[in-house]
């Protein structure tokens, strides 16, 4: 029997990726490994789509669903223009639940810029809680959207805000009762207001206008799944330095009351980007000046070298193992 979470890398690509065997010329970025998005030919434009569901959180559900898959268009250095949600929900579902839902999606939207073009809503008893999938659009000139093939040795990697974001918000706000006894009613607060800062879109575009070598939004798997995912991607190696990871201290209460590690920790909010280290000095000031957390946690190594972590400069290397199921669901599966 499998683990609740998204399938591991190497049953991905055996039992999906592998059974994918029509080609169209006008795909330009098919499936794979640590590929949030398609790209499509357009002629003079690509048009990018990513889809993904929320499925493991009950508040903010209709918010959520919005973010997950504007970051990842944003990932690919592009503003989205255009969302389709798939929702379904559980016998017992009142009109009150599906409006806070839509309201939720619909001013999350309008926040972002995105118009909400079309999807399908249904009760059904083929799910016992909320189920929203999302596909977002967004379109570019040709050549335009950035990739992580791109990534080199001697790339600078760094990453906005904080890790955990996403899980910390969500465990919060699910899980408060439990979680009185190791956290004050201000840090539960702060722990929750987390949900409301799941978006890299700002981040995405201004980094796209400058120049990268890939990014990636942090989801599930967490920090060191996206690190793995990207260095997959590209074939390359990394050096990441777990003591330069922002974490906020509530986040880290949470996960040690759970026992689960932050590093892995669904994460969206957070976006890793991958660049030529002559970019790093302008990306740290753009975002800086765009009220953006941005810290350098490490670099882009030759493929030889491995993926590898260290605490602190003298510490020794440790590989980074393909994602598994998130931290999460070792929570909420309970």
């Amino acid at each position: 029997m499998l683990k609740a979470g998204k399938l591991d890398s190497e049953l991905l690509k055996k039992i999906v990726f592998d059974k994918i065997t029509y080609r169209s010329p006008d795909v330009m970025v098919r499936p794979g490994i640590g590929e949030d998005c398609a790209a499509v030919d357009f002629g003079e434009y690509e048009c990018v789509m990513s889809t993904d569901p929320i499925t493991a959180a009950s508040s903010d559900i209709g918010r959520l669903a919005v973010h997950i898959t504007c970051n990842d268009i944003a990932s690919n250095g592009i503003q989205p223009l255009g969302i389709m949600l798939a929702v379904m929900l559980p016998v017992g579902t009142t009109e009150a639940d599906i409006a806070q839902m839509m309201e939720q999606a619909g001013q999350t939207a309008a926040e972002l810029g995105v118009e909400i073009i079309g999807g399908h809503t249904e009760i059904t008893p083929a799910v016992n809680t909320p189920v929203i999938v999302s596909t977002a659009i967004g379109k570019a000139p040709k050549g335009r959207s950035q990739q992580a093939r791109d990534m080199k040795p001697g790339d600078v990697i760094l990453m906005t805000k904080w890790a955990g974001i996403e899980g910390t918000g969500i465990l919060a706000s699910d899980f408060e009762e439990q979680l009185q006894g190791c956290c004050t009613k201000e840090e539960l607060a702060e722990a929750k207001s987390l949900l409301g800062q799941v978006s890299v879109v700002k981040e995405g575009v201004l980094a796209g206008d400058i120049g990268t070598s890939g990014m990636h939004d942090i989801t599930e798997g967490g920090l060191l799944g996206a690190v793995w995912e990207m260095c997959q991607v590209s074939e390359t190696g990394c050096e990441l330095r777990l003591d330069a990871v922002p974490v906020k201290e509530v986040t880290r209460k949470i996960c040690a009351f759970f026992h689960i590690d932050y590093l892995r920790l669904i994460s969206s909010g957070c976006m890793l980007i991958i660049a030529p280290r002559e970019h790093q000095a302008q990306l740290e000031e753009v975002m800086t000046q765009a009220g953006i957390q941005i810290s350098c946690i490490g670099h882009i190594r030759e493929k030889n070298h491995g993926i590898m972590c260290r605490e602190g400069a003298e510490g020794p290397l440790q590989e980074i193992f393909p994602p598994e199921s998130d931290e999460l669901y070792k929570v909420v599966g309970q």
